[in-house]
């Protein structure tokens, strides 16, 4: 690269140094160099209708593929709206980083043009949050946050660009490959040859997983780990934690554990802050944060015998190289509680009201059965709850820990990025489609199409479920919505839509809607019914 570019060239030229072609972005005025460097580094744009989906489309990006998903926003209100969604990928453990305009570093505290402290907004959602000093230290800038986003635990960063850096001359250049990397983090063998051990003499040995045992490489490693040792190996996501219906009837399975591995998984509100374990059950724990050790030992005290550091990758393809054998029959056991799903939902049908959300799942799971690399998104209080617990496909991304919903239309057009020619399915709830609806036009710009089934039932369905049971049905207020046409919402931006009011039309509407070449909505009337509990027996 010639001496004496812009900033904005050597970020950009940073971002190819790492590997990465496309910035999902929402232009703004501290961010206009930025984008003429990207033009003359060959780097995509995808330009969307607000910050906070630029932030969960870098979020799907890298959770599918592996690579960091990068955004790139405004200053000011564009860094606060984007700031959001930051917390959604914290949750994941998503390596997305965070590129913001800023106010130039000449005018600090001079109250600049959307002047604000956008490092510390963003410091409680992200694992790094600093502002570039010089044009020439934003290539490493961009390199250190890569790193720092992939390493460990993975997690957002966000660094901030004020305008000056970016229009001044820089002398510098990327920074090698290895620069970008994620720091290893691997678990000695000897470590994994312990609990192995352990394990073994257990009589209900568990292995638990956190989020990243949910992507595409983590699914992978936790099936692996259950074949090499024939013991559970369960990943979850879900700020349901056990409770997660995707799980089936797993929760009492936890009061029965009598050892218990913990990978990459805090002992959190997701497991009862331990409560959810039998009070004699033993733990081990491998962490990429030392400091979890603390949080556990709080929970469950003593009976956490053994920890060792590294992440999670790591640590499950280093388990999976140690010879193990679980006791007979309990993996079996636990196997057939994840895979439980009541005998009525294959018959479930809706009421006058709607479409019974198992009853649109069955025809749902056809589409995804229609191709190897089909992708599934879910969103939403209690229909996303009922799209999780019923449908399976190759490829999943949900709204996951963090448990704020709107993420579901943005995930969705970053998955069919990913995955140009698969059928790529978001399930949402009505109140979650009025978040960004308005990416719609983003997918028809992109020619993104894909399928949004929106369960419609006219309601913030899960507070209204909260305000039923513990204040009763003459104590509900401010859960109501419309019957809007989320479908005519969708034709407004130039994509299809379909209402579907009746059981006997959905199939056709879904068929079109995999055959079309433009995105669709499916709008269904739904039957509001509460998240499934599952329960064997």
């Amino acid at each position: 690269m010639a001496v004496n570019v812009r900033g904005a060239d050597a970020l950009a030229q940073s971002i190819r140094a790492a590997g990465i072609t496309r910035l999902f972005t929402l232009s703004g005025n501290h961010i206009m160099p930025v984008f003429d460097a990207a033009l003359s580094a060959g780097i995509e744009l995808v330009h969307v209708r607000h910050e906070a989906a630029a932030v969960h489309m870098a979020d799907a990006w890298a959770r599918l593929t592996g690579e960091p998903g990068v955004a790139l926003v405004t200053g000011g209100p564009g860094h606060a709206n984007a700031v959001s969604a930051l917390y959604t990928a914290q949750m994941s453990e998503s390596p997305v980083v965070l590129l913001s305009g800023h106010a130039p570093n000449r005018q600090a505290g001079w109250g600049a043009f959307q002047e604000m402290d956008q490092a510390a907004m963003a410091a409680p959602v992200a694992k790094a949050s600093w502002v570039a000093a010089t044009a020439d230290g934003l290539a490493a800038d961009f390199a250190r946050a890569c790193r720092v986003a992939a390493s460990g635990r993975p997690g957002p960063v966000h660094l901030s660009l004020p305008t000056d850096a970016l229009e001044q001359a820089a002398g510098s250049v990327a920074p090698p490959a290895q620069a970008y990397a994620p720091q290893p983090m691997p678990l000695q063998a000897d470590r994994a040859a312990l609990f192995a051990a352990r394990l073994a003499q257990a009589r209900r040995p568990l292995v638990l997983v956190g989020p990243r045992g949910w992507t595409d490489a983590g699914r992978a490693r936790v099936a692996a780990l259950r074949r090499a040792w024939g013991i559970p190996v369960v990943a979850s996501e879900s700020p349901r934690g056990a409770n997660d219906p995707a799980l089936g009837a797993f929760a009492p399975v936890l009061g029965r554990a009598d050892c218990v591995l913990l990978v990459g998984k805090r002992v959190d509100f997701t497991l009862q802050f331990g409560q959810a374990f039998d009070p004699a059950c033993v733990f081990m724990q491998i962490d990429a944060d030392e400091f979890e050790y603390d949080r556990t030992r709080r929970a469950v005290g003593e009976r956490l015998q053994e920890t060792a550091q590294a992440d999670t990758y790591a640590a499950l393809d280093a388990l999976a190289a140690i010879p193990a054998q679980g006791p007979a029959g309990w993996l079996a056991e636990v196997e057939a509680a994840l895979a439980y799903r009541p005998s009525a939902w294959r018959e479930a049908r809706g009421a006058d009201a709607g479409l019974h959300p198992a009853e649109i799942c069955r025809a749902v799971q056809h589409v995804l059965d229609s191709h190897e690399d089909s992708v599934l998104v879910c969103d939403g209080g209690e229909f996303g709850q009922w799209a999780q617990a019923c449908l399976n496909a190759p490829h999943r991304v949900i709204n996951g820990a963090a448990g704020a919903i709107g993420a579901a239309l943005p995930m969705a057009l970053a998955a069919r990025l990913a995955y140009r020619g698969a059928p790529v399915v978001a399930m949402m709830g009505d109140g979650t489609f009025g978040f960004h609806c308005a990416e719609m036009d983003t997918a028809v710009r992109y020619g993104l199409p894909f399928i949004c089934v929106v369960g419609n039932d006219a309601r913030w369905n899960a507070e209204y479920q909260i305000q039923l049971n513990q204040y009763g049905p003459g104590r509900l207020v401010g859960c109501e919505l419309l019957q809007t046409r989320y479908d005519r919402v969708a034709e407004g931006f130039g994509a299809r839509g379909a209402w579907v009011g009746r059981a006997e039309t959905l199939a056709p509407a879904l068929q079109a809607a995999r055959d079309a070449s433009l995105p669709t909505c499916v709008n269904v009337a739904l039957d509001g019914l509460p998240a499934p509990v599952v329960r064997q027996g």
